[in-house]
């Protein structure tokens, strides 16, 4: 203490080495910071490597996003096509369908109209009907005063037979009232005859089928004579030909003599 305060120059040495050692503590001290510095500075260059690796693979799922979303957009712009063209598409369908449903209306009102016409037809044809039914029974009984008259003769010609005249008959059977247009009973070599006939103005092959039927019920109850079927009018087609063939029944036209 005394050299402290005595001696100057001792009193400087002390000083520096006191700062020697304050640099030297400090230095130690900076050495030190820097060695936690220099780790601190490693972890950070770790941490930014990381980081990079971090953006780099960021920036990629960036890149990848980028690209999902141009297909996303590139989609929503055919989406955007396509709806357009399908609203155009339906626009047209509704068109047609207004058309439609106008055509429809249309030939609503034609089938009402054709309906309302066939309806004026059914019954002028109906009225025609009776017109003609009336005509046909007048023509019928014209035919069968004809028939009377030259049938006799005819079946004297041509079968030998002997009938002195036909007449429009009613017979019962099975509680059935069946008409017979012609009707006649005669002989022929002794043997008794019974005639049936028919009178047609236009004789086909389904006339002579329902005289078949009409003749086959009263040829159940003649069972004392035999019977000769016959059918009479002004015309006689080739089918009606054939068919009376088959079935035994003589077709007479009324200009055979």
């Amino acid at each position: 203490m005394r050299l402290l305060k005595e001696d100057e120059e001792f009193r400087y040495a002390v000083a520096g080495l006191i700062g020697f050692e304050d640099l030297r503590l400090g230095q130690a001290r900076l050495e030190e910071s820097m060695a936690r510095f220099a780790e601190a500075q490693a972890r950070l260059g770790e941490r930014q490597a990381r980081l990079e690796e971090r953006q780099s693979r960021l920036e990629e799922a960036m890149a990848r996003l980028a690209e999902a979303q141009a297909r996303l957009e590139e989609r929503q712009s055919r989406l955007e096509e396509g709806q357009a063209r399908l609203e155009m598409r339906q626009a047209r369908l509704e068109e047609g369908q207004l058309r439609l449903e106008e055509r429809q209306t249309r030939l609503e009102e034609a089938m009402a109209k054709l309906a309302e016409a066939q309806a004026r037809t059914e019954m002028a044809l109906q009225g025609l009907m009776k017109q003609v039914g009336r005509l046909s029974d007048t023509v019928g009984f014209g035919l069968e005063d004809i028939a009377r008259v030259v049938i006799p003769g005819w079946l004297y010609r041509h079968e030998g037979i002997n009938v002195e005249e036909l007449q429009r008959k009613f017979i019962q059977v099975d509680g059935e009232e069946v008409e017979v247009n012609l009707y006649g009973e005669g002989s022929r070599n002794g043997e008794r005859i019974v005639v049936i006939g028919e009178t047609k103005a236009k004789i086909y092959k389904r006339e002579v089928e329902d005289f078949i039927k009409h003749a086959e019920k009263v040829e159940k109850i003649i069972t004392h004579a035999k019977v000769y079927k016959l059918m009479f009018g002004y015309l006689i087609h080739p089918t009606a030909e054939a068919e009376a063939k088959k079935k035994e029944i003589t077709l007479i036209a009324s200009y055979m003599r």
